[in-house]
């Protein structure tokens, strides 16, 4: 596997390692509860991020694969591709982003199926890098809605830092909800 790839791919089992840890904080019981009538549940969460993924593994699988018929060349440079999107302005959980509608989770999902779907997602989403390992994907560049132009590699770093955003999501629903405080017998 090129390096580049290997580091996307490092970034992406990071961020799934913080979100599956943030996730089994909150109680079995309560991930399908909304703290609020206006927030997520926990459950939402991972299904508006099994949305993203899916669209997202669609469209990088598309562009690399005509980028590929159009005789993209191979990966000449092995340098870091990990700094190279505002990650901190991806997790600034003070700047609220509205989710456009066609990303708007389910209101009826579970949260142990919605892990399951996002699991796939994610394996689309790995599938969709590798079909390009060893090219040079950084050539490839297609906009984002918010973040501008992006090349391959940052594509699939923004949904890593999106996923690590929705992980500061999902400790604010625990919190909210009272997971992790020990409940003390009434006298």
């Amino acid at each position: 596997m090129h390096p580049r790839s290997e580091e996307v791919l490092g970034y992406l089992d990071h961020t799934r390692e913080e979100l599956r840890a943030a996730v089994d904080a909150v109680p079995a019981e309560l991930r399908n509860t909304r703290p609020t009538a206006d927030q997520w549940s926990v459950a939402q969460v991972l299904n508006h991020l099994t949305i993203a993924h899916d669209r997202v593994a669609a469209v990088v699988d598309r562009w690399i694969s005509e980028a590929k018929a159009a005789g993209l060349a191979a990966e000449t440079d092995s340098g870091s591709v990990l700094n190279t999107i505002p990650t901190e302005r991806i997790l600034d959980r003070t700047q609220k982003v509205q989710a456009p509608a066609a990303i708007v989770p389910r209101s009826d999902i579970d949260a142990a199926e919605a892990w399951t779907e996002l699991d796939q997602a994610r394996d689309k989403l790995r599938a969709a890098l590798l079909s390009g390992d060893g090219l040079a994907l950084a050539q490839v560049v297609q906009p984002h809605p918010v973040l501008g132009p992006l090349n391959m590699y940052q594509w699939i770093l923004f949904n890593g830092s999106h996923e690590a955003r929705h992980t500061l999501q999902v400790r604010e629903i625990g919190a909210a909800l009272g997971a992790g405080k020990e409940k003390t017998a009434a006298p």
